[in-house]
């Protein structure tokens, strides 16, 4: 099977690192044009010089994804340099951590401007675009929080949820336009995150032990790649798959309900690895 979306013309959201970056990475290698848009002028811009090496053409800007106005400047200067819009790669937006005990509802309702409406805004702005060519292809890149409820992590559970089910609704309202659109769903997908969760636990605890301790509740028993997402991305833009839509397919290696007990196991291993090295003042 060969995957052909040369000249396809591509968004990628939140393309300065990790998935975002594997996913522009693999359009462009298939001969996209591939338009990328992150925060930072800088990141983006050194994005868009790698990917000039491959793809068909490259535009790279920065855009603050709570700005109405600026997403919708960004998408028109795609449309009007090549004509059109074809796919939409909807990856901007970071999980966030927190409890009752500690945030507060303006915390939750920030993080849902920058997820849920962020990915409400490139849709809404781009679907016209696609409707004047009877051709799209929406992929929402969100988390296995949003469909397995964890006990923690309150602003990635409630508002990856809602990212998921604008994804189903869409992708029920739009076919009639021939605009499909999907979404998957991370597990631990290995983009850096686990270094930082690394560096939480007490000082001295083993590498090696605190990846086992992670990969508990993966079946699979390995962390993800970005590449492993950016192939289904390509599979979901392609006429393959031109009848899905409004799938929720998770990319977690098995892990489903599995994920509920992390928090748990997290604490406990913490919690034994400050009584081994005593220092009881490890972050949990």
């Amino acid at each position: 099977m060969h995957i052909d979306l040369s000249n396809k013309r591509v968004i990628v959201t939140g393309a300065s690192r990790g998935i975002g970056r594997a996913i522009a990475n693999a359009f462009a290698k298939e001969g996209a044009r591939v338009a990328v848009c992150a925060r930072t002028t800088g990141d983006i811009e050194a994005v868009g010089a790698e990917l000039a090496r491959t793809a068909q053409a490259v535009i790279a800007r920065a855009v603050d994804v709570t700005d109405s106005t600026g997403v919708k400047t960004f998408v028109n200067e795609v449309a009007d340099s090549w004509g059109g819009v074809d796919v939409l790669i909807n990856n901007a937006g970071q999980g966030r951590g927190g409890n009752l005990d500690t945030l507060t509802p303006e915390q939750i309702l920030e993080h849902a401007n920058v997820l849920q409406m962020g990915h409400f805004r490139f849709i809404q702005a781009v679907v016209p675009h696609m409707r004047k060519q009877r051709w799209g292809r929406i992929v929402e890149i969100n988390a296995l929080a949003g469909t397995q409820i964890t006990p923690d992590g309150i602003p990635s559970v409630v508002n990856r949820a809602g990212c998921i089910a604008m994804s189903k609704s869409l992708g029920m309202s739009l076919p009639k336009d021939n605009i499909l659109v999907n979404t998957l769903n991370m597990g631990w997908i290995d983009t850096g995150q686990w270094d930082r969760h690394y560096r939480e636990m007490p000082v001295g605890t083993p590498r090696d032990e605190f990846d086992a301790m992670v990969l508990k509740v993966v079946p699979l028993g390995r962390f993800g790649k970005p590449e492993d997402v950016a192939g289904m991305a390509l599979f979901l833009a392609s006429d393959y798959a031109s009848f899905i839509s409004a799938a929720s397919i998770d990319i977690a290696g098995g892990m489903g309900g599995q994920i509920a007990y992390y928090p748990t196991l997290k604490r406990d291993f913490s919690a034994a690895m400050a009584q081994r090295y005593h220092t009881p003042d490890a972050k949990t």
